[in-house]
């Protein structure tokens, strides 16, 4: 097999906003504008560099970033709520191509417990953000987060009403480390044939580490049409971690005639770029 009949893996690297989740992170501006100089040499495809709403440090890192690295897609995270979607649309101004990813959970667990909302409101709420964020950028990056523990039902809902008002990435997380590959990797498939206007969109993974399977459930989501996977270096994240950079590189990499995949990373920048 060519590298011509192969897929190309995008890599959005989240090291500097996920990856500051790790208990006990913290990074200064000017320690956030150097890793993301070296994830940019690394090839990248898009980096998010941080939560803008959370702090006038983060924001000011973000914006510098975005006004400094021009040959990267910039990426600004919010919730599903207006402030953060103005302060990540503003913070990211400056950038040559730049997203917004939006999020906002699925799982009832989380409706319960932690929004406190029942499904027709998150409906509603992700509906009137996913509209209000595509005033600001083309590119609109929705995650339903808990993905793997909705049901399948809602999943569908959230997905196509995201769709409906213009996102143009659809993100399926493994928020709590909970998937196993042989789960995850077909629920992209049955979302693909299910969700109307799927085949307008990306799809795209973000797994995290408690079973340590993040690396196995982002191969898996890839086998089953995902063309973009979120990792971070050394797959620094909260609790357990998210899927590693380096190990789903070279597991492409490696095995990239198997998997019929590729990516744009520089392998021998692996080296040179630090987790922290």
């Amino acid at each position: 097999m060519t590298s011509t009949n192969k897929r190309r893996i995008q890599i959005f690297d989240t090291t500097l906003r996920d990856g500051e989740q790790a208990p006990g992170a913290s990074l200064k501006p000017e320690q956030k504008i150097v890793i993301a100089r070296q994830l940019a040499r690394l090839g990248v495809d898009v980096i998010e560099p941080g939560f803008p709403i959370s702090s006038p440090g983060e924001f000011e890192a973000i914006r510098q970033i975005s006004r400094e690295l021009q040959n990267v897609e910039i990426c600004g995270f919010a919730r599903c709520v207006k402030a953060d979607i103005d302060a990540a649309a503003a913070a990211t101004q400056d950038a040559a191509r730049r997203r917004l990813h939006l999020f906002i959970s699925s799982s009832q667990i989380h409706l319960d417990f932690q929004l406190r909302k029942t499904q027709d409101q998150v409906i509603r709420m992700l509906r009137d953000m996913v509209a209000y964020g595509k005033q600001f950028v083309d590119e609109i990056e929705f995650s339903p987060m808990d993905a793997s523990r909705s049901t399948e039902e809602f999943l569908i809902q959230v997905v196509e009403a995201a769709i409906e008002e213009g996102a143009t990435i659809i993100n399926i997380p493994d928020t709590m480390g909970y998937a196993l590959p042989e789960e995850f990797g077909p629920l992209f498939s049955r979302l693909r044939k299910a969700v109307r206007g799927a085949d307008r969109v990306v799809f795209s993974t973000h797994c995290h580490n408690d079973l340590g399977l993040a690396v196995a459930n982002s191969l898996a989501a890839i086998r089953h049409g995902a063309t973009q996977v979120e990792v971070s270096v050394n797959g620094v994240g909260e609790r357990a971690g998210n899927c590693a950079l380096e190990e789903l590189v070279m597991a492409v990499q490696t095995r990239g005639e198997s998997i019929g995949v590729e990516t744009g990373i520089r392998t021998d920048q692996i080296y040179e770029t630090p987790a922290w």
